[in-house]
C-alpha cells in the first residue's frame, strides 16, 4: 500500500473540486469539503481558540460565569457547543437536522440578553479564526474559494440566528473582528474564571502525571492581548516556539498523507459526555 502521495497527485482530486466551485452560491458544499475531509483537526482546534478569543470579552464572559456551565459542567458545555457547530457544519443550515440545531442554539440564547454586536463578534470568530489558524498551521493555505466560502456559511447561520447588521463582506467582517478585539479585549474576573475552568478542561484529557508539564502550553498561541484579558501569564519563549513548530511539522506531515476518504466531523465520533449518542433538542443547559 502507497502510504504517501505526492503533493500534485492531492491537488488532484477534492482541492481541483473546490478551486472549480462557486463559493457564493455553492458555499455549503465548499465548506462542508473543508471542514469535515481538508482540514477536520485544524477547524476543531481553531474553534477551541475562537471559544477562548470570545470569553476576553467581559460581557461574555459575565454571562458564562454566571450561568456556571463552564465552572460546573466544563466537559458537557464544550461537547453541547462543539455538535451544535458538527451538525450545522456536517449537514448544513437548511438541512433537518441543521435547522435543529439552529432553534436549539436560539432556544438556548433566548433566555439571555446578549447584545448584538457580541452576537456578531462571536459569529465572526468561526470565520477568522479557522482562516487564520490555516495561515499558519494547516497543510497547505485555504484557497480564496473556501475563505469566502466560510464566510457566506456562517453569513447566512447568522440571519438565521436573527443576528441584525452582519458586515456585509468577508473583508468588512475581518476588520469588524480585528477592531472589536481591540476594542473590548480588557481584563476581568470573569474572563480570569471562565478562562481557568476552560483551561482545566484542556488539562483534564492529558494523564494526571504529565499535566504541569502541559499547562503552559494550554496558553501558548494566545497572543498578548488574550493573555492581559484573562490576567495569564505570559508562557515561556521555548514553549510557544515548541507548540507553533510541532504545529508547523504536523501539517508538513500530513500534506504527504493519503486523501480523507470518509469525513471527520466532530459529530463522526462518539464524544465524552455522550458516548451512547445524544439528541439535539437536549443538548445545552437543562430547561428551566
Amino acid at each position: 500500500m502507497k502510504l504517501f502521495q505526492s503533493s500534485n497527485q492531492r491537488a488532484n482530486s477534492r482541492e481541483y473540486q473546490i478551486q472549480n466551485l462557486d463559493p457564493q452560491k455553492n458555499h455549503c458544499e465548499i465548506y462542508h469539503l473543508t471542514t469535515g475531509y481538508e482540514f477536520p483537526w485544524d477547524t476543531v482546534k481553531a474553534l477551541e481558540l475562537a471559544l477562548m478569543k470570545t470569553f476576553c470579552i467581559p460581557s461574555i464572559s459575565r454571562l458564562l460565569d454566571k450561568t456556571g456551565e463552564f465552572h460546573h459542567r466544563p466537559q458537557k458545555r464544550y461537547d453541547d457547543t462543539a455538535i451544535i457547530v458538527s451538525e450545522i457544519s456536517k449537514w448544513g443550515y437548511d438541512s433537518d437536522r441543521g435547522l435543529a440545531a439552529i432553534a436549539r442554539m436560539n432556544e438556548i440564547h433566548g433566555r439571555f440578553r446578549i447584545a448584538n454586536e457580541d452576537f456578531i463578534y462571536v459569529l465572526s470568530t468561526f470565520i477568522c479564526e479557522p482562516i487564520r489558524w490555516n495561515e499558519r498551521f494547516g497543510w497547505r493555505k485555504m484557497y480564496e474559494q473556501e475563505k469566502l466560502a466560510t464566510f457566506y456559511f456562517w453569513n447566512e447561520v447568522g440571519k438565521r440566528m436573527q443576528i441584525m447588521d452582519i458586515p456585509p463582506t468577508y473583508a468588512e467582517l475581518m476588520k469588524f473582528n480585528r477592531e472589536y478585539e481591540a476594542k473590548n479585549f480588557v481584563y476581568s474576573d470573569a474572563n480570569r474564571r471562565v478562562g481557568e475552568s476552560t483551561r482545566d478542561l484542556f488539562l483534564s484529557w492529558f494523564p494526571p502525571l504529565i499535566r504541569p508539564l502541559v499547562k503552559p502550553a494550554t496558553s501558548a498561541l494566545f497572543d498578548p492581548n488574550m493573555l492581559n484579558a484573562f490576567g495569564f501569564p505570559e508562557p515561556p519563549v521555548y514553549v510557544r516556539s515548541l507548540v507553533e513548530n510541532t504545529l508547523k511539522i504536523k501539517g508538513r506531515i500530513v500534506r504527504y498523507l493519503p486523501q480523507r476518504k470518509q469525513s471527520d466531523f466532530f459529530i463522526d465520533k462518539p464524544t465524552r459526555t455522550y458516548p451512547s449518542g445524544y439528541e439535539i433538542h437536549n443538548l445545552g443547559a437543562d430547561r428551566n
